[in-house]
């Protein structure tokens, strides 16, 4: 179906298309992706798009990079909203008829003495950190060019020893694992989470966890259907940025956000004929970790 519908859209428009190369960022008006953004506009040879919900901030993002003497383009892009995520695909779609690199980087998290209910914390962190970046690669998958890189930035605390539960733990590392069971088990946090049982039943407290457990499981589940994909050379990995000083750490991060965007940049940047790291768990040093197993060391 993905290939018909490359194929279908290539031939309409192929007289329309740029011939750039297009890298995509999400929530990249600050932190960890606007230093992804600004490394890839020197590093990367095509168009580099910053995207943000609030065209605001985001265009002013946009300007202080062009301070710099960059030159990243802006689209106004919100998870909560499909419509803005459909309109991104066309516009890729018009302009250069595919997309060459995306970094998943959008996420939310709560504070710790945030007075939202613990309901509210999991179904909204659940969607964003999942389920709607799992929409952006639905309807952004089928642009991608060969030879196109995904990264999907996850972090330290994505990491199946963080959940208690070993059974819990072999539902997010099963080989035969789908996306449709991946979905199923987000649900099933999410309805332990209304029933007041999760932590009883071994998931632990960290709504943020979960959600970037379930994220770097999907990573793996993608990255074998991308070897099976007739287009070559797609490579998708997760990584951690390490622990950053941004707005969602309070800046008690010890890594700069520039410090934080070397291994994104590095998954995004990976040569042709990439063997390894492909499908993998990169840490912020870029070593590659065993996702099962490591504490995170």
């Amino acid at each position: 179906m993905i290939l018909q519908f490359v194929l279908t859209f290539e031939k309409q428009n192929k007289k329309a298309m740029s011939s750039a190369r297009v890298a995509v960022v999400t929530g990249s008006n600050k932190g960890i992706g606007f230093a992804v953004v600004k490394e890839l506009c020197k590093q990367f040879s095509g168009v580099v798009y910053l995207t943000a919900r609030d065209e605001g901030r985001g265009k002013a993002a946009v300007a202080e990079l062009e301070s710099a003497g960059l030159h990243p383009r802006f689209f106004q892009l919100d998870l909560d909203d499909e419509a803005s995520i459909i309109r991104l695909r066309d516009h890729l779609q018009q302009q250069y008829g595919g997309l060459d690199i995306l970094v998943n980087n959008a996420a939310i998290a709560y504070k710790n003495d945030s007075t939202a209910s613990v309901i509210e914390q999991a179904e909204n962190i659940l969607r964003v950190n999942f389920t709607e970046t799992l929409n952006v690669c639905n309807l952004l998958f089928p642009l991608l060019r060969p030879g196109a890189r995904v990264v999907n930035v996850s972090s330290s605390l994505g990491i199946p020893t963080k959940i208690p539960n070993v059974e819990i733990r072999k539902k997010f590392t099963d080989q035969n694992l789908t996306v449709e069971k991946l979905v199923n088990i987000v649900q099933q946090f999410i309805e332990s989470v209304r029933a007041g049982t999760h932590q009883k039943e071994g998931w632990g407290n960290s709504m943020y966890v979960v959600s970037k457990v379930a994220l770097s499981a999907l990573t793996r589940v993608q990255h074998k259907a991308f070897l099976n994909d007739p287009r070559p050379d797609i490579v998708i990995n997760h990584i951690d940025p390490g622990y950053v000083s941004t707005d969602m750490t309070d800046h008690l991060g010890p890594l700069t956000p520039e410090e934080g965007a070397v291994s994104t940049v590095y998954a995004a940047l990976l040569p042709p004929g990439t063997t390894s790291p492909r499908g993998d768990f990169i840490w912020f040093d870029k070593r590659i970790l065993d996702w099962e197993t490591t504490t995170g060391v």
